[in-house]
Protein backbone atom coordinates (compact mmCIF):
# COMPACT_ATOMS: atom_id res chain seq x y z
CA UNK A 1 0.00 0.00 0.00
CA UNK A 2 1.21 3.43 -1.39
CA UNK A 3 0.81 6.97 0.66
CA UNK A 4 0.33 10.12 -1.29
CA UNK A 5 -0.52 14.08 0.10
CA UNK A 6 -4.53 14.88 0.77
CA UNK A 7 -2.76 18.32 -0.97
CA UNK A 8 -2.78 16.29 -4.13
CA UNK A 9 1.33 16.24 -5.27
CA UNK A 10 3.08 13.72 -6.98
CA UNK A 11 4.53 12.54 -3.70
CA UNK A 12 4.18 8.72 -3.11
CA UNK A 13 5.29 7.01 -0.52
CA UNK A 14 5.53 3.59 0.93
CA UNK A 15 4.42 3.87 4.51
CA UNK A 16 8.26 3.64 6.40
CA UNK A 17 8.88 6.67 4.03
CA UNK A 18 5.82 8.63 5.13
CA UNK A 19 6.22 7.52 8.68
CA UNK A 20 9.62 8.89 8.70
CA UNK A 21 8.58 12.32 7.12
CA UNK A 22 5.53 13.29 9.15
CA UNK A 23 4.21 15.54 6.91
CA UNK A 24 4.01 16.10 3.11
CA UNK A 25 6.37 18.20 1.00
CA UNK A 26 2.87 20.19 0.02
CA UNK A 27 1.48 20.53 3.62
CA UNK A 28 -0.28 18.41 3.33
CA UNK A 29 -1.41 14.68 5.25
CA UNK A 30 -0.62 10.98 4.28
CA UNK A 31 -3.65 9.18 3.59
CA UNK A 32 -3.26 5.53 2.16
CA UNK A 33 -4.37 5.13 -1.69
CA UNK A 34 -6.73 2.76 -1.05
CA UNK A 35 -8.70 1.36 2.23
CA UNK A 36 -8.67 -1.83 3.05
CA UNK A 37 -11.56 -3.89 3.14
CA UNK A 38 -12.77 -6.53 6.04
CA UNK A 39 -14.38 -9.59 6.14
CA UNK A 40 -17.11 -11.27 8.43
CA UNK A 41 -14.29 -14.05 8.69
CA UNK A 42 -11.31 -11.36 9.34
CA UNK A 43 -13.52 -10.18 12.51
CA UNK A 44 -14.13 -13.69 13.64
CA UNK A 45 -10.70 -13.98 14.10
CA UNK A 46 -10.08 -11.39 16.30
CA UNK A 47 -12.50 -12.93 18.58
CA UNK A 48 -9.65 -14.80 20.42
CA UNK A 49 -6.57 -12.21 19.73
CA UNK A 50 -4.51 -10.65 22.02
CA UNK A 51 -4.20 -6.85 21.98
CA UNK A 52 -0.96 -7.42 20.13
CA UNK A 53 -1.93 -9.99 17.53
CA UNK A 54 -4.84 -7.92 16.96
CA UNK A 55 -2.90 -5.03 16.08
CA UNK A 56 -0.62 -7.13 14.05
CA UNK A 57 -3.58 -7.90 11.90
CA UNK A 58 -5.24 -4.58 11.56
CA UNK A 59 -1.63 -2.67 10.96
CA UNK A 60 -0.62 -4.85 8.74
CA UNK A 61 -3.28 -4.27 6.34
CA UNK A 62 -1.75 -0.53 5.80
CA UNK A 63 2.00 -1.21 6.68
CA UNK A 64 2.55 -3.18 3.75
CA UNK A 65 6.77 -2.54 3.46
CA UNK A 66 7.25 -4.01 7.05
CA UNK A 67 7.65 -7.53 7.53
CA UNK A 68 5.11 -9.89 9.38
CA UNK A 69 8.32 -10.58 11.71
CA UNK A 70 9.35 -6.57 12.13
CA UNK A 71 5.71 -5.89 12.87
CA UNK A 72 5.46 -8.04 15.40
CA UNK A 73 8.83 -7.39 16.94
CA UNK A 74 7.19 -3.59 17.24
CA UNK A 75 4.05 -4.32 18.85
CA UNK A 76 5.56 -6.87 21.23
CA UNK A 77 7.93 -3.72 22.22
CA UNK A 78 5.18 -1.49 22.36
CA UNK A 79 3.00 -3.17 24.78
CA UNK A 80 4.89 -5.93 26.31
CA UNK A 81 7.63 -5.51 29.36
CA UNK A 82 5.18 -4.23 31.44
CA UNK A 83 4.57 -1.07 29.89
CA UNK A 84 1.17 -1.32 30.32
CA UNK A 85 -0.71 -1.97 33.74
CA UNK A 86 -2.90 -4.52 32.24
CA UNK A 87 -2.83 -7.64 30.26
CA UNK A 88 -5.63 -6.32 28.09
CA UNK A 89 -3.90 -3.43 27.39
CA UNK A 90 -7.17 -1.44 26.51
CA UNK A 91 -10.07 -2.87 28.78
CA UNK A 92 -13.40 -2.94 28.37
CA UNK A 93 -15.89 -1.56 31.33
CA UNK A 94 -19.35 -2.01 31.21
CA UNK A 95 -22.21 -0.85 33.65
CA UNK A 96 -25.93 -1.60 34.43
CA UNK A 97 -27.25 1.32 32.13
CA UNK A 98 -25.51 -0.16 29.34
CA UNK A 99 -22.95 2.01 28.92
CA UNK A 100 -19.66 0.94 28.03
CA UNK A 101 -16.28 2.42 28.87
CA UNK A 102 -13.28 2.11 26.97
CA UNK A 103 -10.40 2.47 29.26
CA UNK A 104 -7.41 3.85 26.98
CA UNK A 105 -5.19 5.26 29.69
CA UNK A 106 -3.01 2.08 31.09
CA UNK A 107 -0.16 2.83 29.78
CA UNK A 108 3.18 4.56 31.02
CA UNK A 109 2.01 8.53 30.99
CA UNK A 110 -1.70 7.57 31.65
CA UNK A 111 -3.50 8.80 28.44
CA UNK A 112 -4.71 7.38 25.48
CA UNK A 113 -2.04 8.93 23.36
CA UNK A 114 0.53 6.06 24.61
CA UNK A 115 -1.72 3.82 22.56
CA UNK A 116 0.01 4.90 19.36
CA UNK A 117 3.18 6.87 20.76
CA UNK A 118 4.68 3.19 22.57
CA UNK A 119 4.57 2.11 18.67
CA UNK A 120 5.30 5.17 16.72
CA UNK A 121 9.00 5.02 18.01
CA UNK A 122 9.10 1.52 17.14
CA UNK A 123 7.80 1.77 13.30
CA UNK A 124 10.30 4.75 13.20
CA UNK A 125 13.46 3.17 13.88
CA UNK A 126 12.59 -0.01 11.84
CA UNK A 127 11.67 2.84 9.16
CA UNK A 128 14.92 4.07 9.57
CA UNK A 129 16.65 1.20 8.85
CA UNK A 130 14.19 -0.28 6.08
CA UNK A 131 15.22 3.32 4.41
CA UNK A 132 18.66 3.27 5.14
CA UNK A 133 17.79 7.08 5.72
CA UNK A 134 20.87 8.19 7.37
CA UNK A 135 19.95 11.59 8.84
CA UNK A 136 19.19 12.39 12.67
CA UNK A 137 15.46 12.61 12.23
CA UNK A 138 14.30 15.83 14.60
CA UNK A 139 10.80 15.36 16.01
CA UNK A 140 8.89 18.27 16.90
CA UNK A 141 5.65 18.09 18.61
CA UNK A 142 2.96 20.86 19.52
CA UNK A 143 0.70 19.52 22.56
CA UNK A 144 -2.43 20.17 24.45
CA UNK A 145 -1.13 17.94 27.36
CA UNK A 146 -1.14 14.34 26.65
CA UNK A 147 0.75 13.54 23.26
CA UNK A 148 3.85 15.61 24.93
CA UNK A 149 4.59 13.29 28.08
CA UNK A 150 3.62 9.95 25.85
CA UNK A 151 5.98 11.09 22.78
CA UNK A 152 8.98 11.94 25.15
CA UNK A 153 8.54 8.56 27.07
CA UNK A 154 8.04 6.86 23.49
CA UNK A 155 10.65 8.20 21.66
CA UNK A 156 13.49 9.20 25.04
CA UNK A 157 17.11 8.08 24.23
CA UNK A 158 16.36 5.90 20.87
CA UNK A 159 18.97 6.18 18.34
CA UNK A 160 18.99 8.70 15.40
CA UNK A 161 15.84 10.23 16.94
CA UNK A 162 16.29 13.58 18.62
CA UNK A 163 12.54 15.12 19.85
CA UNK A 164 11.10 18.38 20.78
CA UNK A 165 7.44 19.34 22.57
CA UNK A 166 6.30 22.68 23.27
CA UNK A 167 2.95 23.10 25.37
CA UNK A 168 1.07 26.32 25.97
CA UNK A 169 2.59 27.59 29.21
CA UNK A 170 -0.84 27.94 31.01
CA UNK A 171 -3.29 25.33 28.80
CA UNK A 172 -2.19 21.81 30.43
CA UNK A 173 -2.93 20.29 33.86
CA UNK A 174 -0.34 20.89 36.91
CA UNK A 175 0.21 17.26 36.53
CA UNK A 176 0.86 17.19 32.58
CA UNK A 177 3.15 20.15 33.06
CA UNK A 178 5.13 18.07 35.78
CA UNK A 179 5.72 14.67 33.06
CA UNK A 180 6.66 16.96 30.48
CA UNK A 181 9.27 19.05 32.87
CA UNK A 182 11.28 16.25 34.63
CA UNK A 183 11.59 14.11 31.20
CA UNK A 184 14.28 12.47 31.42
CA UNK A 185 16.79 11.45 28.54
CA UNK A 186 19.77 12.59 25.99
CA UNK A 187 17.58 13.35 23.03
CA UNK A 188 14.52 15.62 24.58
CA UNK A 189 14.06 19.15 24.84
CA UNK A 190 10.77 20.79 26.04
CA UNK A 191 9.71 24.13 25.45
CA UNK A 192 6.65 26.28 27.08
CA UNK A 193 4.97 28.90 24.43
CA UNK A 194 3.24 31.69 26.03
CA UNK A 195 -0.49 31.32 24.07
CA UNK A 196 -2.85 28.45 23.99
CA UNK A 197 -2.54 25.37 21.83
CA UNK A 198 -3.32 26.43 18.55
CA UNK A 199 -0.46 29.06 19.10
CA UNK A 200 1.92 25.94 19.92
CA UNK A 201 0.67 24.36 16.41
CA UNK A 202 1.23 27.34 14.05
CA UNK A 203 4.55 27.37 15.23
CA UNK A 204 5.59 23.95 14.36
CA UNK A 205 3.62 24.33 11.38
CA UNK A 206 5.53 27.52 10.40
CA UNK A 207 8.96 25.02 11.03
CA UNK A 208 8.20 22.32 9.32
CA UNK A 209 7.05 24.49 6.04
CA UNK A 210 9.88 26.98 6.16
CA UNK A 211 11.50 25.59 3.32
CA UNK A 212 15.09 27.49 3.66
CA UNK A 213 15.15 26.59 7.45
CA UNK A 214 14.49 22.60 6.15
CA UNK A 215 17.69 22.90 3.47
CA UNK A 216 19.66 24.31 6.00
CA UNK A 217 18.80 21.17 8.61
CA UNK A 218 19.39 19.05 5.43
CA UNK A 219 22.91 20.47 5.01
CA UNK A 220 23.84 19.86 8.66
CA UNK A 221 22.44 16.07 8.70
CA UNK A 222 18.57 16.83 10.84
CA UNK A 223 15.08 16.03 9.10
CA UNK A 224 12.41 17.06 10.87
CA UNK A 225 9.21 14.32 11.42
CA UNK A 226 6.46 14.93 13.68
CA UNK A 227 4.51 12.56 16.66
CA UNK A 228 1.58 14.58 16.28
CA UNK A 229 -1.50 12.44 14.51
CA UNK A 230 -0.61 14.24 11.47
CA UNK A 231 1.75 11.82 11.23
CA UNK A 232 0.25 8.81 9.65
CA UNK A 233 2.21 6.35 11.86
CA UNK A 234 0.64 7.75 15.27
CA UNK A 235 -2.78 7.81 13.77
CA UNK A 236 -2.83 4.40 12.29
CA UNK A 237 -2.30 2.06 15.40
CA UNK A 238 -5.16 4.20 17.28
CA UNK A 239 -7.20 1.76 14.55
CA UNK A 240 -6.78 -1.15 16.57
CA UNK A 241 -8.34 -0.83 20.00
CA UNK A 242 -11.49 0.27 17.97
CA UNK A 243 -12.00 -3.65 16.77
CA UNK A 244 -10.06 -4.29 19.80
CA UNK A 245 -13.33 -3.00 21.91
CA UNK A 246 -15.98 -4.49 19.60
CA UNK A 247 -14.56 -8.17 20.12
CA UNK A 248 -14.65 -7.37 23.38
CA UNK A 249 -18.25 -6.40 23.54
CA UNK A 250 -18.78 -9.71 21.73
CA UNK A 251 -17.22 -12.00 24.18
CA UNK A 252 -18.87 -9.85 27.05
CA UNK A 253 -21.64 -11.02 25.14
CA UNK A 254 -23.12 -7.30 24.80
CA UNK A 255 -23.71 -7.68 21.18
CA UNK A 256 -23.62 -10.44 18.59
CA UNK A 257 -20.80 -10.69 15.68
CA UNK A 258 -22.01 -8.29 12.80
CA UNK A 259 -24.21 -6.03 15.56
CA UNK A 260 -23.64 -2.16 15.35
CA UNK A 261 -22.67 0.08 18.29
CA UNK A 262 -21.61 3.47 18.41
CA UNK A 263 -18.56 5.10 19.57
CA UNK A 264 -18.44 8.32 21.72
CA UNK A 265 -14.92 9.92 21.32
CA UNK A 266 -13.66 13.36 23.17
CA UNK A 267 -12.15 14.87 20.65
CA UNK A 268 -9.94 17.88 19.67
CA UNK A 269 -7.65 17.57 17.27
CA UNK A 270 -9.73 15.06 15.22
CA UNK A 271 -7.19 12.00 15.39
CA UNK A 272 -9.02 10.06 17.14
CA UNK A 273 -12.17 10.00 16.17
CA UNK A 274 -10.77 9.76 12.72
CA UNK A 275 -9.42 6.76 13.33
CA UNK A 276 -12.82 4.92 14.25
CA UNK A 277 -13.97 6.22 10.67
CA UNK A 278 -10.66 4.47 9.23
CA UNK A 279 -12.45 1.45 11.16
CA UNK A 280 -15.82 1.89 9.64
CA UNK A 281 -14.51 2.21 6.06
CA UNK A 282 -12.88 -1.00 6.51
CA UNK A 283 -15.98 -2.74 7.87
CA UNK A 284 -15.84 -2.86 11.47
CA UNK A 285 -19.83 -2.74 12.15
CA UNK A 286 -20.07 1.16 13.37
CA UNK A 287 -23.17 2.77 13.15
CA UNK A 288 -22.68 6.52 14.09
CA UNK A 289 -19.13 7.99 15.23
CA UNK A 290 -20.27 10.59 18.41
CA UNK A 291 -17.84 13.70 18.80
CA UNK A 292 -18.33 14.96 21.91
CA UNK A 293 -16.22 18.64 22.54
CA UNK A 294 -16.13 21.09 25.12
CA UNK A 295 -17.02 24.94 24.87
CA UNK A 296 -13.99 25.25 22.88
CA UNK A 297 -16.99 23.56 20.18
CA UNK A 298 -15.44 24.26 16.85
CA UNK A 299 -15.61 20.42 15.67
CA UNK A 300 -19.73 20.37 16.98
CA UNK A 301 -20.54 23.25 15.08
CA UNK A 302 -18.65 22.31 12.05
CA UNK A 303 -20.22 19.04 12.00
CA UNK A 304 -24.11 20.55 12.37
CA UNK A 305 -23.68 23.71 10.24
CA UNK A 306 -20.58 22.56 7.40
CA UNK A 307 -18.99 25.45 8.05
CA UNK A 308 -15.61 25.26 9.67
CA UNK A 309 -14.99 28.91 11.85
CA UNK A 310 -11.90 29.16 13.67
CA UNK A 311 -12.27 33.11 14.31
CA UNK A 312 -14.14 32.69 18.07
CA UNK A 313 -13.21 33.14 21.75
CA UNK A 314 -10.97 30.40 22.76
CA UNK A 315 -11.87 28.99 26.44
CA UNK A 316 -9.60 27.67 29.00
CA UNK A 317 -11.52 24.75 30.45
CA UNK A 318 -11.33 22.00 32.55
CA UNK A 319 -10.67 20.04 30.07
CA UNK A 320 -7.73 20.98 28.59
CA UNK A 321 -6.45 18.82 25.41
CA UNK A 322 -9.83 19.49 24.02
CA UNK A 323 -9.05 23.40 24.14
CA UNK A 324 -8.00 23.57 20.71
CA UNK A 325 -9.75 25.32 17.49
CA UNK A 326 -7.74 23.63 14.46
CA UNK A 327 -8.52 20.68 13.87
CA UNK A 328 -5.75 19.04 11.80
CA UNK A 329 -6.99 15.93 10.61
CA UNK A 330 -10.40 16.96 9.70
CA UNK A 331 -8.43 17.19 6.65
CA UNK A 332 -7.90 13.64 6.06
CA UNK A 333 -11.88 13.22 6.65
CA UNK A 334 -12.77 15.54 4.19
CA UNK A 335 -10.28 14.07 1.13
CA UNK A 336 -12.01 10.83 2.04
CA UNK A 337 -15.38 11.88 2.03
CA UNK A 338 -14.93 13.79 -1.51
CA UNK A 339 -13.37 11.24 -3.18
CA UNK A 340 -9.68 12.69 -3.12
CA UNK A 341 -10.50 16.36 -4.31
CA UNK A 342 -7.05 17.72 -3.50
CA UNK A 343 -8.10 21.23 -5.32
CA UNK A 344 -10.58 21.60 -3.35
CA UNK A 345 -8.68 20.52 -0.52
CA UNK A 346 -6.47 23.35 -0.93
CA UNK A 347 -9.05 25.75 -1.31
CA UNK A 348 -10.24 25.22 2.09
CA UNK A 349 -7.03 25.03 3.92
CA UNK A 350 -5.84 28.68 2.39
CA UNK A 351 -9.27 29.95 3.16
CA UNK A 352 -8.91 28.56 7.24
CA UNK A 353 -5.33 30.18 7.26
CA UNK A 354 -6.36 33.00 5.81
CA UNK A 355 -9.79 34.47 6.68
CA UNK A 356 -10.58 31.67 9.62
CA UNK A 357 -13.31 29.83 7.77
CA UNK A 358 -14.81 27.83 5.38
CA UNK A 359 -17.36 26.15 4.27
CA UNK A 360 -18.04 22.60 2.56
CA UNK A 361 -21.62 22.94 1.71
CA UNK A 362 -24.75 20.78 1.41
CA UNK A 363 -23.45 18.08 -0.18
CA UNK A 364 -20.23 17.29 1.72
CA UNK A 365 -22.25 17.86 5.00
CA UNK A 366 -24.60 14.89 3.85
CA UNK A 367 -21.94 12.52 3.44
CA UNK A 368 -20.42 13.72 6.98
CA UNK A 369 -23.60 13.19 9.07
CA UNK A 370 -24.51 9.66 7.74
CA UNK A 371 -21.85 8.82 10.19
CA UNK A 372 -20.99 11.78 12.73
CA UNK A 373 -22.77 13.32 15.52
CA UNK A 374 -21.87 15.68 17.10
CA UNK A 375 -22.49 17.50 20.49
CA UNK A 376 -20.56 19.56 23.65
CA UNK A 377 -20.43 19.97 27.49
CA UNK A 378 -19.17 23.29 29.68
CA UNK A 379 -17.05 23.14 32.81
CA UNK A 380 -20.62 22.61 34.75
CA UNK A 381 -21.92 19.84 32.98
CA UNK A 382 -18.98 18.07 32.75
CA UNK A 383 -18.63 18.38 36.54
CA UNK A 384 -21.64 17.14 37.16
CA UNK A 385 -21.40 14.26 35.26
CA UNK A 386 -18.56 13.08 36.99
CA UNK A 387 -20.02 13.39 40.06
CA UNK A 388 -23.15 11.62 38.93
CA UNK A 389 -20.79 8.64 37.31
CA UNK A 390 -19.61 8.32 40.92
CA UNK A 391 -22.74 8.24 42.62
CA UNK A 392 -24.16 5.94 40.63
CA UNK A 393 -21.25 3.24 39.98
CA UNK A 394 -18.70 4.27 42.20
CA UNK A 395 -16.68 4.58 39.18
CA UNK A 396 -14.22 7.80 39.17
CA UNK A 397 -13.81 9.34 35.20
CA UNK A 398 -11.41 12.20 33.82
CA UNK A 399 -12.88 15.35 32.70
CA UNK A 400 -12.21 14.53 28.97
CA UNK A 401 -14.41 11.27 29.51
CA UNK A 402 -17.24 13.33 31.28
CA UNK A 403 -17.57 15.68 28.45
CA UNK A 404 -18.10 12.15 26.57
CA UNK A 405 -20.51 10.57 29.32
CA UNK A 406 -22.60 13.65 29.23
CA UNK A 407 -22.40 13.82 25.43
CA UNK A 408 -23.25 10.14 25.21
CA UNK A 409 -26.47 10.96 27.18
CA UNK A 410 -27.34 14.06 25.21
CA UNK A 411 -26.92 12.02 21.84
CA UNK A 412 -29.61 8.49 22.86
CA UNK A 413 -32.00 11.58 24.62
CA UNK A 414 -32.33 13.23 20.70
CA UNK A 415 -32.14 10.82 18.92
CA UNK A 416 -33.93 7.93 20.80
CA UNK A 417 -30.89 5.45 19.15
CA UNK A 418 -30.41 2.30 21.80
CA UNK A 419 -27.33 1.08 19.52
CA UNK A 420 -24.79 -0.10 22.39
CA UNK A 421 -22.89 2.11 22.63
CA UNK A 422 -18.69 2.34 24.00
CA UNK A 423 -17.91 6.25 25.40
CA UNK A 424 -13.78 6.28 25.17
CA UNK A 425 -12.29 7.52 28.14
CA UNK A 426 -8.78 8.78 27.20
CA UNK A 427 -6.94 9.91 30.55
CA UNK A 428 -6.41 8.42 34.11
CA UNK A 429 -8.89 10.76 36.90
CA UNK A 430 -5.23 11.23 38.14
CA UNK A 431 -3.93 13.14 35.73
CA UNK A 432 -6.75 16.29 36.26
CA UNK A 433 -6.98 15.36 39.68
CA UNK A 434 -7.47 18.84 41.03
CA UNK A 435 -10.84 19.25 38.41
CA UNK A 436 -11.90 15.92 39.77
CA UNK A 437 -12.09 16.26 43.58
CA UNK A 438 -13.46 20.15 42.77
CA UNK A 439 -16.75 17.75 41.07
CA UNK A 440 -16.43 15.13 43.71
CA UNK A 441 -16.75 18.13 46.58
CA UNK A 442 -13.96 16.70 48.49
CA UNK A 443 -12.13 19.02 50.41
CA UNK A 444 -8.66 20.35 48.75
CA UNK A 445 -7.20 21.67 51.54
CA UNK A 446 -4.91 23.76 50.13
CA UNK A 447 -3.05 20.72 49.34
CA UNK A 448 -0.42 20.18 46.00
CA UNK A 449 -0.96 18.41 42.85
CA UNK A 450 0.90 15.07 45.09
CA UNK A 451 -0.77 15.76 47.71
CA UNK A 452 -3.68 15.68 45.60
CA UNK A 453 -3.17 11.80 44.15
CA UNK A 454 -3.26 10.59 47.61
CA UNK A 455 -6.83 12.20 48.57
CA UNK A 456 -8.04 11.03 45.34
CA UNK A 457 -6.65 7.78 45.88
CA UNK A 458 -9.06 7.86 49.11
CA UNK A 459 -11.73 7.46 46.38
CA UNK A 460 -10.91 5.48 43.44
CA UNK A 461 -10.76 2.03 43.39
CA UNK A 462 -8.01 2.24 40.95
CA UNK A 463 -4.68 2.68 42.30
CA UNK A 464 -2.27 5.80 41.82
CA UNK A 465 -0.12 5.41 38.25
CA UNK A 466 3.42 4.55 39.24
CA UNK A 467 4.75 7.10 36.80
CA UNK A 468 2.59 9.57 38.40
CA UNK A 469 3.64 8.72 41.63
CA UNK A 470 7.31 9.42 40.51
CA UNK A 471 6.70 12.74 40.06
CA UNK A 472 6.47 13.96 43.63
CA UNK A 473 10.44 13.25 43.57
CA UNK A 474 11.21 13.92 40.14
CA UNK A 475 13.80 17.08 39.16
CA UNK A 476 12.34 19.97 37.33
CA UNK A 477 14.83 19.66 33.53
CA UNK A 478 13.31 21.66 31.43
CA UNK A 479 12.44 25.64 32.14
CA UNK A 480 12.88 26.99 28.30
CA UNK A 481 9.90 29.25 27.97
CA UNK A 482 9.33 31.02 24.51
CA UNK A 483 7.04 33.13 22.05
CA UNK A 484 5.52 31.08 19.14
CA UNK A 485 7.68 33.24 16.52
CA UNK A 486 10.67 32.13 18.59
CA UNK A 487 9.93 28.78 18.52
CA UNK A 488 12.13 28.08 15.32
CA UNK A 489 15.14 29.64 17.72
CA UNK A 490 14.65 27.34 20.24
CA UNK A 491 15.07 24.40 17.66
CA UNK A 492 18.18 25.77 16.14
CA UNK A 493 19.45 26.38 19.47
CA UNK A 494 18.75 22.83 20.80
CA UNK A 495 20.36 21.15 18.04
Amino acid sequence: MKYRSTRGNAQVLESAEAIIAGIAEDGGLFIPTELPEINHDFLKSLLSATYQKCAEKILGQFLTDYTPAELKQCIEKAYGNSKFDTALIAPLQSFADHDNILELWHGPTSAFKDMALQLLPQLMSTALVKTGEKSEIVILVATSGDTGKAALEGFKDVDQIRIMVFYPKAGVSKIQRQQMVTQTGENVAVAAVTGNFDDAQTGVKRIFNDIAFNEMLKSQGFQLSSANSINWGRLVPQIVYYFNSYVQMVSNNKIKLGDPINFVVPTGNFGNILAGFYAKCMGLPINKLVCASNANNVLTDFLRTGIYNRQRDFFKTITPSMDILISSNLERLLYHIGGGDSKQICSWMSQLAEVGSYNVGADYLTKIQSTFWAGWADDKQTAAKIKAVYEQHNYIIDTHTAVAWQVADEYKQITEDTTPTIIVSTASPYKFNDSVLDALAIDKKNADEFDLLDTLAKYNSAPIPIGLANLRTAKVLHQQICTKEDMINIVKTVL
